[in-house]
This record gives structure tokens, C-alpha cells and sequence, in this order.
């Protein structure tokens, strides 16, 4: 496939991602401020930025190599986001424990898992094409995709324990994925940058 129907092909799987992400976050938001839950409120949160990242991305696909490089280091400041917004939740969280209702939790989970799935399919033949834009894309996609795993087993856990512990930990999970994420999307720029 040439550069140009690539970039069209791109263009196109981009818009769709990110119009899926905002249509899930609005769902799993909602879900997250109804039954209190730190990681959903994480995950929530973290579609909203898959949103901007691909629309983003979308604007960037035209620009040169090294505009794309400086786009993409402002993208890994963006994906941090998330973590912090999980980290204050976190800490509220901390001052009054209480779980949030398992059963909308693993369903809000996996209704997040399948949306993730399907942009993670989409967008994994274009993670080498783009540079640290699509790369960003590709690997918060996928990130999401582990994270909603571990909201669904949250969801079990704490229909045993009734704890609030165990949507804490995910919560703070997902936000170290996602500073992770944050870093290696920060050297893939810098390195072409430097290019």
C-alpha cells in the first residue's frame, strides 16, 4: 500500500477510533460517578484522552517528521493525564472507603474491554506507520485493553470481599500503565526528533 492510501486508511481508522472512545466514555463515566469507582472512574477518564490523542493524531498526519516528533511529545504530557486525575480520585477515595457495586462495575469493565479490543485491532497495523503519534494510539489502546481485564476481576474480587481496596489498587494500576505508556511514547518522539 502507498503512503498516500495508508494516510487515508489512517485518517479514517483514527476518526473511528476516537469517536468510539468518546461515545464509551460518556457510558463508563456515568457508571463510575453512579457506584463510586476509582478504576472506572480511571478508565473513564482515560477514553476522554484516547479521544484527544486521536484527534490529535488526526491533525498531526500532515505535518512533518519533526512537527509529528514535537506533537508526540506533547501527546506522552497528555497521556499522563489520566494518572493524575486517578491519583486525586484515589486519594478521595482513601478518606472514605467504601466499594462500589460489583456487578456495574464488571459489566461497565467489559463493555470497555470490547470497545478497546476493537481499537486496539484497528489501530495494531498502523503502530510502525506514523511514528510516536500512532505508536501513542496503538499502545493506549492496548493498555486499556489490560486495564478493563483487571476492572472485571475487580469486580469479582470485591463481590467476595465487599472491600474498596481492591478497585483502589486497579485504579492506581491503570495509572502507573498509563504513566508508562507516557514514557516510552516521550522517547519514541525524542528520538525522532533528533532524526
Amino acid at each position: 500500500m502507498d503512503t498516500v492510501a495508508q494516510n487515508k486508511s489512517l485518517r479514517r481508522a483514527v476518526t473511528f477510533v476516537a469517536l468510539l472512545n468518546l461515545s464509551y466514555f460518556a457510558v463508563e463515566f456515568a457508571v463510575a460517578v453512579a457506584i463510586g469507582s476509582v478504576s472506572l472512574f480511571a478508565d473513564s477518564i482515560d477514553f476522554l484522552e484516547d479521544t484527544s490523542l486521536n484527534l490529535l493524531i488526526l491533525v498531526g498526519l500532515r505535518w512533518s517528521t519533526r512537527n509529528r516528533a514535537r506533537l508526540g511529545m506533547l501527546l506522552a504530557g497528555i497521556l499522563l493525564i489520566p494518572s493524575l486525575a486517578t491519583v486525586w480520585a484515589a486519594w478521595l477515595k482513601f478518606t472514605a472507603p467504601v466499594a462500589p457495586a460489583p456487578i456495574p462495575l464488571s459489566l461497565a469493565g467489559a463493555g470497555a474491554l470490547v470497545v478497546n479490543a476493537i481499537c486496539a485491532f484497528i489501530l495494531v497495523r498502523f503502530r510502525r506507520h506514523g511514528g510516536s503519534l500512532t505508536r501513542a494510539a496503538f499502545l493506549s489502546a492496548r493498555n486499556d485493553t489490560l486495564a478493563n481485564i483487571a476492572i472485571i476481576l475487580t469486580g469479582v474480587v470485591t463481590s467476595y470481599t465487599l472491600s474498596a481496596w481492591p478497585d483502589l489498587i486497579v485504579g492506581l494500576g491503570i495509572a502507573a500503565l498509563n504513566a508508562g505508556a507516557a514514557v516510552e511514547v516521550w522517547h519514541a518522539a525524542r528520538k525522532e526528533y533528533v532524526l
